[in-house]
């Protein structure tokens, strides 16, 4: 499963989220999602199987616990890709805005030349 696949979920994703202030217990990680989506520690497991496999996060053992820290590298290339998206989008969001304040600005010049409205654009 490649990179964009592992964080198509929303608990993976979640789990990644949890990871970016620094290494978990895999229970810390089970704890946290679990209250918040209602799964179980196995089912959590799985997902942090998923997210190892896609090379999003590492694990280490540490004494009793499995220790769980994110991989730069793979949200390096998440991050390329949604600039990559966000530059070829930007510019034509920016041209529709232009566009809705000219509209804007046209409806207002237009009710405010309209008969029958004193100098604010009201009606008398």
């Amino acid at each position: 499963m490649d990179v964009m696949d592992a964080l198509g979920d929303p608990v993976r994703r979640r789990l990644v989220e949890l990871l970016a202030d620094g290494g978990r217990s895999a229970g810390d990680l089970a704890d946290a999602v679990g209250a918040e989506f209602g799964i179980s520690q196995p089912a959590t497991s799985r997902h942090l199987r998923v997210l190892r496999e896609a090379g999003v996060v590492e694990s280490r053992p540490q004494g009793p616990v499995r220790l769980y820290s994110v991989r730069p590298e793979p949200l390096a290339d998440v991050e390329r890709w949604a600039r990559d998206v966000r530059r070829y989008w930007e510019p034509r969001l920016d041209a529709l805005a232009t566009e809705v304040a000219r509209g804007t600005r046209a409806r207002r010049l237009a009710s405010d030349d309209a008969p029958g409205t004193n100098d604010q654009g009201r009606n008398p």
